[in-house]
């Protein structure tokens, strides 16, 4: 069974603390093949989304579909399975060992031999022809017997890029992705979101208004949990209440340069 355009659904997603409500009845369409991005102020609940679609927080009501099937009631584990795979949950990258290693790993979890500590160093070497075919893919070929800590913060997120990729996932959950990164790493990762969303699908949590505005096919925005408007970039930028979000009541248009 698959779900038509959308390969992810949410209807009526809705979380509440203790009376609080994070995310009140979000409706997300992502479409298959697409890169969606959710942004929205501090606060605005972009991670407890997040936390909701992996399955790391319980929704208090609403649903999640994943290829046309409720997903809703099912266990991280088997959700990533399913091939949701969100950045971080495989991606602590260790940095003591190599930058091959880093991924090989993450192949061995793809395999289920993650705890076959006794298996041979020569049945690893099997992997190592995948493994650098994705580090080519996310430009760390170069870089493969480096020690993973001797990366540049910037080539570390894209270490991260590929040992998820290594988990073959048909939805990839970026959050923040450029997150603290100067201008060239910034535009290095940007330019690799795009190179491999070309055959997979890419919803991701993104403060820098430059990246959204030039990669992401849809946008939703989030304001106190809720969805304030969803859309194309050129359509939602001018939005007026989300430019009021932004901004307070300054009519200042968002602009893709900040």
């Amino acid at each position: 069974m698959s779900g038509g355009d959308y390969i992810l659904e949410t209807r009526e997603l809705t979380k509440e603390f203790k009376g609080f409500v994070a995310v009140s009845k979000v409706n997300l369409n992502v479409k298959r093949g697409s890169i969606h991005a959710l942004i929205g102020p501090n606060g605005a609940g972009k991670t407890t989304c997040f936390n909701l679609l992996t399955k790391f927080l319980i929704p208090t009501r609403g649903q999640i579909l994943f290829d046309g099937i409720d997903i809703t009631p099912e266990q991280p584990a088997t959700i990533a399975r399913r091939g949701v795979i969100r950045s971080f949950q495989i991606s602590a990258v260790f940095p003591h060992l190599t930058v091959l290693e880093n991924v090989r790993v993450a192949l061995q979890r793809q395999l289920g031999t993650s705890f076959h500590f006794w298996k041979s160093e020569r049945s690893l070497q099997s992997l190592d022809a995948r493994a650098l075919e994705l580090l080519r893919e996310v430009d760390l070929e170069p870089y493969a017997a480096l020690k993973a800590v001797e990366l540049s913060y910037g080539r570390k997120r894209a270490l991260e890029i590929a040992t998820t990729l290594a988990m073959d996932p048909k939805l990839m959950l970026l959050d923040e992705p450029t997150q603290g990164m100067g201008l060239e790493d910034v535009d290095r990762i940007r330019q690799l979101i795009k190179k491999v969303a070309a055959s997979r699908t890419v919803l991701m949590v993104e403060h820098n208004m430059s990246v959204v505005s030039s990669i992401a096919d849809t946008i939703t925005v989030l304001q106190r949990g809720a969805t304030l408007a969803e859309g194309p970039y050129a359509e939602v930028s001018k939005n007026p209440a989300v430019i009021e979000a932004y901004m307070g009541s300054a009519k200042v248009e968002l602009k893709g340069a900040h």
